[in-house]
């Protein structure tokens, strides 16, 4: 059972735990997302954490394809008063800030957040690894070949399952390495990835509890999800829902969604399932 050392509050994820997706972007690739004022993104935030949400995770920063990057400070502009805004209302909820900018990172924690999302896995910010390791937070640690602007420019691999699971491998060194105690591996679903890589990624999840660290499935409403089904991401809700069962079946611990209480339902049917497959209720 894995548990994670939220600033002192522990979190077990012997039952997976969902995080709410709260974006404060103006081009985010989901327009149910984008930047809202602050009773909205308050109703959201409340809206979540009484659906279930054990995390909310806040972002300023597209990682959409072909999204192109803001400053460290334009990205600060956008979260740092989110974060107060709802650490003010909602003082008990853990926050995590989606970031690969060791500098956003570190205000962020500051102001309250306790768990670190970057999408780069310190690949595009060299800082961002000790800096997690002196912040003593939980580090989510994804996947992604190239970056936003590049990623889904001629997607090569031999093998993107082992190509993954190698990438891991370093990355979990690296942050052992630092002083980073609680590590959590996400895939990168739809990041430098087709849609084949990605199925067969979400195939083969359970390779990834070997490294015996707690997986993170982000799959909602993407192009994953949408594509094959030529429908749009606004539309995608009951795929979403599927791949987030498969997700749990193949070994994730968290969920990142943007619809709390349908992934809250597939993780409570899932726990049914389990039980009575097991005799464990």
């Amino acid at each position: 059972m894995f548990t994670l050392n939220c600033k002192g509050k522990i979190v077990s994820l012997e039952k997976p735990l969902l995080m709410g997706i709260i974006n404060v972007t103006p081009d985010s690739f989901y327009e149910g997302h984008l930047n809202a004022g602050a009773d909205e993104i308050l109703r959201l935030a409340e809206k979540m954490i009484v659906e279930g949400a054990g995390i909310l995770d806040i972002g300023g920063q597209s990682s959409r394809p072909g999204s192109e990057r803001i400053t460290a400070k334009e990205e600060l502009d956008r979260v740092i008063p989110v974060i107060q805004l709802i650490r003010q209302h909602f003082k008990d909820i853990i926050l995590s800030i989606d970031t690969y900018h060791s500098a956003v990172a570190a205000y962020a924690v500051k102001e309250g957040v306790s768990v670190v999302n970057d999408i780069s896995a310190g690949e595009m910010d060299p800082a961002m690894i000790p800096m997690v390791a002196s912040l003593k937070v939980p580090y989510v640690c994804m996947h992604m070949k190239g970056t936003p602007e590049t990623m889904q420019k001629n997607i090569v691999y031999d093998n993107v399952v082992k190509e993954v699971l190698d990438f891991f491998i370093q990355k979990i060194a690296a942050c052992s390495a630092a002083g980073i105690h609680d590590v959590i591996i996400d895939p990168g679903f739809g990041f430098g990835k087709t849609i084949e890589h990605n199925f067969a990624l979400l195939k083969e999840l359970q390779v990834f509890k070997m490294l015996n660290k707690p997986i993170l499935a982000g799959l909602s409403r993407k192009g994953t999800v949408y594509k094959p089904l030529n429908i749009t991401a606004a539309e995608a809700l009951n795929g979403t829902t599927v791949l987030n069962t498969l997700a749990l079946q193949n070994g994730a611990s968290i969920l990142r969604v943007h619809d709390v209480k349908e992934a809250k339902e597939a993780v409570d049917l899932m726990e049914v399932y389990k039980c009575a497959d097991a005799l464990m209720c």
